[in-house]
C-alpha cells in the first residue's frame, strides 16, 4: 500500500477540523483552547520530571532548574483555566493562518502553471479563502462562533480544492 502523500494528509485533516468547527463552533474553539493548554503542560511536566529524577553523579554541578518547563506548565495552565481569554486571540492567528493558506495555494497554482494548464476556475477557492482570512482579521470579534463556522467552511474549502488540486496535478 502507498503511503500517504503529505498533501493528502493536510487535506484530511483542514476537511476534519472544518466539519468539527462548522457542527460545534462554540464548543471547538474552548476545547481547542484547552488542548494547546495542554500541549503546553505536557513537555513542561516531562522536563520537570526528568529534572527531578535524574541520576545525581558526585562532583558534576547540578544542572539549572529547568525554568522554561515550568513557565510551559505556569502557561498550559492559565490556557486551561482561562480559555476565554485566548479565543479572543486565536482569531487573530485563525484569521492569519486562512491568509497563509490561500496565499500558498495561489503560489502553487501560478508553479503549476509552468507545465500544465490551470483554469482560471482554480483561482476562485484560494481567493475566497484569502478574503474569508482578511475579513476574520478586520473583524474578530463581532461574533466569535460566527466567526469559526466561517473559519470551518473555509478549512473545508480548503481541504476539499486542495484535494482535488493535488489529484489534477498528481501525474506531473
Amino acid at each position: 500500500m502507498k503511503s500517504l502523500n503529505g498533501s493528502v494528509l493536510r487535506c484530511l485533516f483542514a476537511i476534519v477540523l472544518g466539519l468539527i468547527w462548522v457542527l460545534w463552533p462554540e464548543v471547538a474553539v474552548i476545547y481547542l483552547v484547552i488542548t494547546i493548554g495542554i500541549c503546553f503542560i505536557l513537555p513542561g511536566l516531562f522536563s520537570l520530571f526528568h529534572y527531578f529524577t535524574r541520576e545525581k553523579v558526585e562532583g558534576e554541578p547540578s544542572p539549572m532548574f529547568p525554568i522554561d518547563g515550568a513557565g510551559s506548565i505556569l502557561f498550559g495552565a492559565w490556557l486551561v483555566i482561562m480559555p476565554q481569554f485566548f479565543v479572543n486571540i486565536l482569531m487573530y492567528i485563525l484569521g492569519a493562518l486562512l491568509v497563509l493558506a490561500g496565499v500558498q495555494q495561489w503560489i502553487s497554482l501560478v508553479a503549476a502553471r509552468k507545465w500544465s494548464t490551470v483554469p482560471y476556475v482554480f483561482y476562485i477557492l484560494p481567493t475566497l479563502i484569502l478574503i474569508t482570512g482578511i475579513m476574520i482579521l478586520a473583524y474578530p470579534f463581532e461574533s466569535a462562533a460566527n466567526t469559526f463556522v466561517i473559519f470551518g467552511v473555509a478549512c473545508l474549502v480548503y481541504g476539499i480544492s486542495e484535494l482535488i488540486n493535488w489529484y489534477k496535478f498528481r501525474q506531473r
